[in-house]
């Protein structure tokens, strides 16, 4: 259905958001409220949708996340059909938090351990949840001496950018390969903290000067957003590439192909459980018909 409607053929990634349930309430979460509604895929259901994106849209990888993925009781076996049955690379984005008995049990099946971080120590606690830290920095030695490929994602805010630089230093103790910042965005919870927004640009453009000048070790990937002038205007594949790099699903089913749609409800196709079909539900304000601007990526 996709494919029929916007030419696109291929779909590199999935973003399979399993559940809204989360362990954390952080400050910036896109979610929000949802973070407290139940819905959420079975194992049969994420199964279901893995296969279909692998075989109609050649889909190689997939990234599970939630809410929290590592409190989803049926995790190891949706990791294991994606990585053993389809040979996908498969990565999880998590917060990190007393994952260690899990971790051990999915290791080998893992190409890729992400853990969401907005800072150091109490910087980081204050956004996420006290002891958030220390428990990350356990399951990024844990994941080391798995030999896990580790990489970090933090949402640059005013209260953390100043610290985008000690963060990075201190994965690279940890032989973490990556880490990629986001610019926050204001929905959800950050649609109540507008704190958090960075207000000046020029502070982007010195975060960038400094990581160039860093020369750090490890890869650094940043949202173009997150530059003093912005993004270029890439708009939805309307008639455009038959390629795209992601798409994700929310646990109702909703799909989304630009970051800049997630949390705005503004989704064109849907992925229904029950019949293991995606439909296209277009609305005025769906990502296609209002062209939503993809997200870009580039390194720092």
């Amino acid at each position: 259905m996709i494919g029929e409607v916007t030419e696109i053929r291929r779909i590199r990634m999935l973003y399979l958001q399993l559940l809204y349930r989360c362990n954390f309430e952080c400050l910036h979460c896109f979610h929000g409220e949802r973070l407290k509604h139940a819905d959420a895929f079975t194992a049969e259901e994420a199964v279901n949708l893995i296969r279909l994106m692998h075989h109609q849209y050649g889909t190689e990888a997939v990234t599970l996340l939630g809410g929290e993925p590592f409190v989803y009781k049926d995790l190891a076996q949706v990791v294991r059909y994606a990585k053993q049955e389809l040979g996908m690379q498969v990565e999880i984005c998590t917060n990190g938090y007393r994952i260690e008995r899990r971790l051990t049990e999915i290791a080998s099946y893992l190409d890729l351990l992400r853990i969401s971080l907005e800072g150091v120590g109490a910087t980081n606690d204050h956004i996420r949840k006290s002891g958030s830290y220390q428990s990350a920095v356990s399951a990024l030695n844990l994941a080391r001496e798995l030999g896990v490929r580790m990489g970090v994602t933090m949402t640059v805010t005013s209260r953390n950018i100043d610290e985008v630089l000690p963060l990075a230093r201190t994965l690279q103790e940890f032989d973490a390969r990556q880490l990629k910042l986001h610019c926050l965005r204001p929905v959800g919870n950050a649609a109540t903290h507008p704190e958090l927004l960075v207000t000046d640009p020029a502070a982007y453009a010195r975060l960038r000067e400094q990581l160039q000048a860093a020369e750090l070790s490890m890869e650094v990937i940043v949202d173009e957003d997150v530059s003093e002038h912005g993004a270029s205007e890439i708009c939805a594949p309307v008639g455009g590439p038959r390629e795209i790099e992601r798409i994700e699903a929310d646990p109702r089913g909703a799909l989304t192909m630009s970051c800049k749609a997630v949390g705005k409800d503004s989704h064109a196709f849907w992925y229904e459980k029950a019949a293991d079909r995606i439909v296209h539900r277009p609305s005025a304000t769906d990502e296609l018909t209002v062209a939503v601007p993809d997200v870009v990526y580039a390194r720092a």
